[in-house]
Protein backbone atom coordinates (compact mmCIF):
# COMPACT_ATOMS: atom_id res chain seq x y z
CA UNK A 1 0.00 0.00 0.00
CA UNK A 2 1.38 3.05 -1.03
CA UNK A 3 1.63 6.40 1.39
CA UNK A 4 -0.90 9.75 0.42
CA UNK A 5 1.70 12.72 0.49
CA UNK A 6 -0.04 16.23 -0.26
CA UNK A 7 2.15 19.36 -0.62
CA UNK A 8 0.86 23.00 -0.94
CA UNK A 9 3.19 25.35 -2.39
CA UNK A 10 4.10 28.30 -3.85
CA UNK A 11 6.52 27.90 -6.81
CA UNK A 12 9.05 30.73 -5.56
CA UNK A 13 9.41 29.86 -1.94
CA UNK A 14 12.48 28.26 -1.05
CA UNK A 15 11.06 26.29 2.05
CA UNK A 16 8.83 24.72 -0.31
CA UNK A 17 11.71 24.07 -3.28
CA UNK A 18 13.62 22.60 -0.30
CA UNK A 19 10.95 20.20 1.40
CA UNK A 20 10.00 19.23 -2.36
CA UNK A 21 13.97 17.98 -2.76
CA UNK A 22 13.87 16.04 0.40
CA UNK A 23 10.43 14.44 -0.94
CA UNK A 24 12.65 13.81 -4.32
CA UNK A 25 15.17 12.65 -2.68
CA UNK A 26 13.06 9.47 -1.12
CA UNK A 27 11.94 8.89 -4.37
CA UNK A 28 8.24 8.96 -3.00
CA UNK A 29 5.70 10.51 -5.14
CA UNK A 30 3.75 13.52 -3.84
CA UNK A 31 0.36 15.49 -5.15
CA UNK A 32 1.49 19.35 -5.06
CA UNK A 33 -0.83 22.30 -5.04
CA UNK A 34 0.21 25.05 -6.03
CA UNK A 35 -1.65 28.29 -4.48
CA UNK A 36 0.36 30.93 -5.96
CA UNK A 37 -1.90 33.69 -5.54
CA UNK A 38 -5.19 32.13 -4.93
CA UNK A 39 -6.42 33.15 -1.32
CA UNK A 40 -9.38 30.75 -1.44
CA UNK A 41 -7.06 27.31 -1.59
CA UNK A 42 -4.51 29.04 0.95
CA UNK A 43 -7.58 29.29 3.20
CA UNK A 44 -8.55 25.52 2.56
CA UNK A 45 -5.20 24.72 3.31
CA UNK A 46 -5.44 26.18 6.77
CA UNK A 47 -8.11 24.61 7.38
CA UNK A 48 -6.74 21.71 7.05
CA UNK A 49 -3.53 22.83 8.58
CA UNK A 50 -5.00 23.59 11.92
CA UNK A 51 -4.46 27.29 11.43
CA UNK A 52 -1.27 27.50 9.84
CA UNK A 53 -1.17 29.53 6.63
CA UNK A 54 2.92 29.55 5.76
CA UNK A 55 3.61 27.33 3.14
CA UNK A 56 4.71 24.87 2.59
CA UNK A 57 2.08 22.65 4.63
CA UNK A 58 2.79 18.97 4.21
CA UNK A 59 0.22 15.78 4.87
CA UNK A 60 0.88 12.31 4.68
CA UNK A 61 -2.22 9.61 4.74
CA UNK A 62 -4.25 12.90 5.89
CA UNK A 63 -1.79 13.81 9.23
CA UNK A 64 -0.98 16.97 9.31
CA UNK A 65 3.16 17.28 9.27
CA UNK A 66 3.74 20.82 9.00
CA UNK A 67 6.23 22.83 7.16
CA UNK A 68 9.53 22.36 5.60
CA UNK A 69 11.70 22.59 9.06
CA UNK A 70 9.04 19.88 10.93
CA UNK A 71 9.90 17.80 7.73
CA UNK A 72 13.49 17.88 8.07
CA UNK A 73 13.36 17.57 11.84
CA UNK A 74 11.52 13.99 11.15
CA UNK A 75 14.10 13.38 8.76
CA UNK A 76 16.43 14.36 11.58
CA UNK A 77 15.24 12.17 14.16
CA UNK A 78 14.59 9.18 11.93
CA UNK A 79 11.22 9.18 11.46
CA UNK A 80 10.31 10.40 8.19
CA UNK A 81 10.74 6.95 6.58
CA UNK A 82 8.75 5.35 8.67
CA UNK A 83 5.96 7.88 7.84
CA UNK A 84 6.35 7.11 4.07
CA UNK A 85 6.67 3.54 4.11
CA UNK A 86 3.18 2.53 6.22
Amino acid sequence: MSVNIEIYTWSSCPFCISAKALLDKKQVNYQEYPIDGDDIEREKMACRANGRNSLPQIFIDEEHIGGCDDLYGLEAQGKLDRLLKK
